[in-house]
């Protein structure tokens, strides 16, 4: 069970660091991604308004709220050019004495690609452009971005490694004092365990000895009508006993060697025909429809347990002169199990509450048929110890359970006979 709970923990730990360092990658990607493109379209603004040139440190002072600050350096480190064209989208005239990597054909050809993106503002290859319109024609602004394009990726890089760094050391952490961390939570689980099977055997003593005694009492005829009163309520103490034992062994994890390959197919068969006696007397009528040649890995007796208190449950709250059906058909790689039943009367607000220990929908109608509130409870705990899913429904006057359980195929050899 330690081993257990100790990767369900660390699945969910690291699933969420990941996934928080994910979106922290991906917000410092994007961030670094807007201010780059930020400060170029702000140079090519600042480029646009000042007749292509920068303008002096004093005019862009922070004091005066602008977002980017030109100082004496900044027209030697910027590579740019400009080109302006007529009204007529002719070129007019071209500056690239503040580039050195391209050559006037070379900023022709790239005005070309620019004015073919239909936009007024993007990227080229690693230049920044704008777009601006005016009377005279268009003035094309390209600034070359490689650099602080570059030192972005190389930032995002290294947030990236860095996150790796620390989700691999945080996952050694874990692996080291997971174990300690979830240890309370496994004690308690075993004390409310042991506690079960501790008063399980506490009261089966005294159940056993009173069992005798009023065996013994019975001789005596005027004593039989109440001690065969408490012999019932002894009889149904010892059944929840059982029932209690039974729940608690099936919330506990299934052991690889404790597994066999068998036929669902034929447990399920062999479970249908052993209450069709039962549904008859009671005047009702049980139809099954199960599909051949179902396997799975598993506790076998925990299915047709399972398979048990499904039918049990259908053939005592049945209406009168109902029908229950019960079916397994294959979906894929899952066995699909329902048994429903006509069931007037229900509160469907109450249906996710069948399945809680105790529970009772009907306190009175579930004495007179026997039910303890817990086979619904042992259903859902072997369907999870099996990796499946367990839910209920109720419409049209028909209550049904709905199972799903993954199927396993092997080849022959492996699979065990139904016993």
């Amino acid at each position: 069970m330690i081993r257990s709970l100790r990767r369900k923990f660390l699945f969910i730990a690291m699933l969420s660091l990941l996934g928080t360092l994910a979106i922290l990658c991906t917000a410092v990607g994007f961030g670094i991604r807007h201010i780059v493109i930020q400060r170029a379209d702000r140079a090519i603004s600042l480029l646009y308004e000042n007749g292509g040139e920068f303008p002096s440190p004093e005019a862009t002072d922070p004091s005066m709220g602008l977002d980017f600050q030109v100082t004496m350096e900044t027209p030697f480190e910027t590579r740019y050019f400009v080109v302006t064209l007529t009204s007529q989208q002719e070129v007019s005239s071209v500056d690239i004495e503040h580039i050195a990597a391209l050559d006037r054909q070379t900023v022709v050809e790239s005005v070309s690609e620019i004015l073919a993106t239909g936009a007024d503002q993007g990227y080229v290859e690693h230049y920044r452009f704008g777009i601006f319109h005016h009377e005279e024609g268009t003035t094309i602004i390209g600034l070359d971005c490689f650099l602080q394009v570059q030192s972005a990726y190389n930032m995002l890089r290294m947030t990236i490694l860095a996150s790796a760094a620390c989700a691999l050391i945080v996952f050694i952490l874990l692996l080291i004092f997971s174990e300690k961390a979830i240890r309370p939570f496994v004690e308690n689980l075993e004390r409310q365990r042991q506690f079960v099977t501790d008063a399980s055997h506490e009261l089966k003593t005294p159940l056993a000895i009173l069992s005798a005694d009023i065996g013994l009492l019975e001789s005596s005829p005027g004593e039989r009508k109440w001690l065969s009163s408490a012999q019932a309520q002894i009889s149904r103490l010892d059944n929840l006993i059982k029932n209690l034992v039974e729940l608690a062994r099936t919330e506990e994890t299934i052991q690889d060697a404790s597994r066999t390959v068998f036929s669902l197919s034929d447990i399920a068969l062999a479970c249908g025909d052993s209450f069709q006696p039962l549904a008859e007397a009671a005047g009702k009528s049980l139809r099954t429809a199960i599909a051949p040649n179902l396997h799975m890995r598993g506790i076998q007796d925990n299915l047709f347990r399972l398979f048990s208190i499904l039918l049990d449950n259908a053939v005592k709250y049945c209406d009168p002169g109902g029908e229950i059906d019960f079916t397994i058909t294959r979906r894929g790689r899952l066995a699909s199990i329902i048994v429903s039943n006509p069931c007037a009367g229900l509160d469907p607000s109450q249906l996710p509450r069948y399945f809680d220990r105790f529970y009772r929908a009907d306190s009175s109608r579930t004495r007179a048929t026997g039910g303890y509130g817990i086979g619904l409870s042992t259903a859902r705990a072997i369907v999870t110890r099996h990796h499946g899913h367990i839910a209920n429904r109720y419409a049209g006057g028909i209550i049904t359970f709905s199972v799903t359980l993954p199927l396993y195929a092997r080849k022959k050899e492996e699979f065990v006979p139904n016993t």
